[in-house]
């Protein structure tokens, strides 16, 4: 059961840099382009058909932007308290005095006595000056739109994919639940039955009652390490849960958890081939918790792969100089339902549940621990050499 993603803040931050200088790159090459169109085309078309005389329409270093930019800063110094206005419009007006010489002259205007046409002409020309403001502003009007609407599209995206995480969180968390319910039922129901039926004296002759006790004990046993394994489980999803790594050996470990065992597959009739090289693996790891998982994986075989079958573990280095445990079964193969959800808790289904056993959540606590030291648990279903399944654990 996965928890809905931590990484969308980081996903979102690096988002809003690159973006932030596509906009920045965008502005530096329009202001450019607005600056040449001004000099080339828009000038000598005022002067030559307007008539209009432009001496220093920009500022001393050729910027339209800076001219425009003090311009609203004289503008809007009348807002600010009395002295900080003076110091601003006495600074400003003297730079805009030596950027800007703009004398308008035009011999369209000779002649001309008529009052509404004058007043035309100074009109068109107010409003062409109006068109290179807005002309001038347009990339940032054109950035400041696309900057909303991606980051608000990215946003929405992140929203919603956070709602489908948590969705199928809760999901999987209720049917995790509903799990645990029905294999802790199962067995409390055996022990109340044949509670019941000893403490009513239904039961005739010592024998049968110590079968029943017999049962009442191994379905205790039984409800006890499904919760034993539900705490290991839900611990390893815990905030608080820290793995305490040190330097150890991994072949030393992989020896330590087949010895646990060996009388198990011995029981099963299950030949071993163990392939480990008399030589060192150091690793820094938690042992506690890579043991717990070397040992889920084997537990898993000698349950559910069947009797008088080979099995092959073996360790060895990997292109990288990591490490690669294989544990490989002869047994029944895995069926491709159940090997997609392998991995995730209670993936037996209801036939695996009632005929045979295990609470589907060993390979889930071994998956979480390897995944925590960085490492991949993977099934491999096509082995060779008679194997019909392995399951692999890579180390990096």
């Amino acid at each position: 059961m996965k928890q809905p993603s931590q990484d969308a803040p980081h996903s979102l931050k690096w988002f809003l840099i690159r973006r932030f200088v596509i906009i920045m790159v965008f502005i530096f090459i329009s202001e450019e382009l607005l600056n040449m169109l001004y000099r080339f085309i828009i000038a000598p078309f005022l002067s030559q058909t307007m008539h209009i005389e432009l001496s220093g329409i920009t500022s001393g270093d050729g910027n339209l932007l800076l001219l425009i930019l003090k311009l609203l800063l004289l503008s809007g110094a009348s807002f600010l308290p009395d002295y900080m206005a003076r110091l601003i419009q006495a600074t400003v007006g003297k730079s805009l005095e030596a950027d800007i010489g703009l004398g308008i002259t035009s011999p369209l205007l000779e002649g001309v006595t008529s009052p509404v046409l004058i007043e035309l002409y100074q009109v068109a020309v107010i409003l062409i000056f109006l068109a290179l403001l807005f002309v001038t502003l347009l990339p940032y009007i054109i950035s400041a739109y696309w900057y909303y609407r991606t980051v608000s599209g990215k946003v929405s995206e992140l929203l919603q994919l956070q709602r489908e995480q948590k969705e199928e969180y809760d999901r999987q968390r209720n049917l995790l639940l509903s799990d645990i319910a029905h294999d802790i039922k199962t067995p409390i129901t055996t022990v109340s039955g044949y509670a019941r039926a000893l403490a009513d004296d239904m039961v005739d002759g010592e024998d049968k009652r110590k079968e029943y006790l017999q049962a009442i004990y191994a379905k205790s046993i039984r409800v006890d390490e499904l919760i034993s394994l539900l705490f290991e489980y839900v611990k390893l999803d815990s905030s608080g849960f820290e793995l305490h790594k040190e330097n150890a050996d991994l072949g030393e470990l992989l020896r330590e958890n087949i010895a646990l065992l060996y009388s198990d597959f011995e029981e099963k009739g299950m030949t071993l081939e163990i392939e480990i090289p008399e030589k060192e693996f150091p690793y820094e790891m938690d042992k506690i918790q890579m043991a717990r998982a070397i040992g889920n994986i084997l537990t898993n075989v000698v349950k559910h792969s069947g009797e008088n079958i080979n099995v092959r573990i073996s360790l060895c280095t990997d292109e990288d100089g990591g490490y690669q445990i294989s544990i490989a079964d002869s047994g029944a193969p895995i069926d491709n339902l159940l090997a997609e959800h392998i991995f995730e808790p209670f993936s037996r289904g209801d036939k695996a549940r009632s005929s045979r056993g295990g609470s589907g959540l060993g390979l889930s606590i071994a998956y979480k621990i390897v995944h925590m030291h960085g490492g991949e648990l993977e099934l491999k279903r096509e082995c060779g050499d008679g194997f019909t399944k392995a399951f692999l654990i890579s180390l990096s």
